[in-house]
């Protein structure tokens, strides 16, 4: 079968003027007790120390015959908490060589005991959940182009112990290739990604869908969410999708699409479709901050290749902190997160600089929350 990726002329960057018609924090920058960001331990074989692969299940659909009380992120009878933390500085480059002794977590506010703060390179676990509708996405447009270079551009930078899935969705999501570190497999789930359906897109739904599946996964993963933005039908709401993806524990990473077109259209736009684009945005960007995740909104093709290396930056390296919730309540609550970096000397807040001496600008990176389990009668 043809490649999708063969059939796509670089004529077809056409504009949808008619479909248009339409916080993170900075790290602190000044203490006495600085940190240098020193490379990362590996290996003689050049992988890195202490590595701790991830369990990957081989499907992503849901076992109806699981107990929920298994698809918890703890063990609830031992009551330790592990979240994954990233900490990035302003080019989206991860920062590593930071003392465990740095690291302070808050849970709802109250500082918790750190058992142990590691750090390694994994396998990523990832869902691409691809808008591919008639809203925006008819045959040839620069929208369909713009998804299917993103898609594919995405899927030819994985390595080959990356498993990957992929969802796309319009009225309803549906499965075009299950976990697989098989690339031909992806490949042949994309090239089904042709002539859109409908013309409604349902992205509520299908993240949280998605999301909901995943939760069940060990170790490190996330989704890559694709889409302008825009929810016409979801069946659940924008609050509600937000406590879902908080509980579910998988990252999302979205990539607003159109934004070179809407920019050279907002001339033509109506007030109501800017501020529907505009709240679609900060939609993308409040699911990437509440789940440890990131948005990006690339204008050019020339900025892609730059996303996928702070994704695959961002996915592989990070610090894994475990520690043991002062709060033992078994209530089923939302607990709020914080991760920050401290002098432990002065417990203030730490400041991060290069091998030069030169203050680095950071953010951290991890999702704000977690559900408690509750307890069995």
């Amino acid at each position: 079968m043809r490649s999708l990726k063969v059939l796509l002329p670089s004529t077809a960057m056409l504009l949808v003027v008619a479909n248009l018609v339409v916080g993170q924090t900075q790290g602190p920058l000044k203490d006495p007790g600085a940190t240098v960001a020193k490379p990362r331990k590996t290996t003689p074989e050049g992988k890195p120390a202490d590595e701790e692969l991830p369990k990957i299940p081989s499907k992503l659909k849901k076992d109806p015959k699981q107990d929920p009380k298994d698809m918890t992120q703890f063990q609830s009878n031992v009551d330790i908490v592990t979240i994954d933390v990233a900490v990035i500085d302003n080019k989206g480059h991860f920062i590593p060589g930071i003392p465990a002794g740095n690291f302070r977590v808050l849970e709802d506010n109250v500082p918790q005991q750190v058992r142990k703060v590691d750090m390694g390179e994994a396998p990523m676990t990832i869902a691409m959940v691809i808008e591919f509708s008639n809203l925006f996405q008819r045959y040839w447009s620069s929208a369909w182009y713009q998804t299917l270079q993103l898609a594919w551009g995405f899927a030819e930078s994985l390595k080959p112990e990356d498993y990957a899935a992929v969802v796309a969705y319009d009225i309803r999501p549906e499965i075009l290739a299950d976990f697989t570190t098989d690339k031909m497999k992806i490949r042949e789930g994309l090239d089904r990604l042709k002539i859109a359906a409908f013309s409604e897109a349902n992205m509520f739904d299908a993240v949280t869908d998605t999301a909901d599946r995943m939760s069940a996964i060990e170790g490190r993963k996330a989704i890559l969410l694709i889409t302008s933005g825009i929810d016409t039908f979801s069946k659940i709401t924008y609050d509600q999708t937000r406590k879902k993806l908080q509980e579910s524990g998988v990252p999302v990473y979205s990539i607003g699409l159109m934004q070179m077109q809407r920019d050279m259209a907002d001339a033509y736009m109506a007030p109501t479709a800017r501020m529907d684009f505009l709240q679609a945005d900060n939609e993308l960007r409040t699911f990437a901050k509440e789940t440890g995740g990131a948005a990006y909104f690339p204008r050019f093709p020339g900025e892609y290749p730059g996303i996928f290396q702070m994704l695959h930056q961002s996915l592989r390296n990070q610090y894994v902190i475990t520690y043991q919730p002062s709060n033992t309540k078994h209530d089923g609550a939302f607990r709020k997160l914080k991760v920050e970096l401290v002098n432990p000397a002065t417990n203030e807040p730490l400041p991060v600089k290069d091998e030069k001496g030169k203050p680095i600008k950071y953010q951290i990176v991890t999702k704000t929350g977690y559900k408690a389990p509750r307890a069995v009668e």
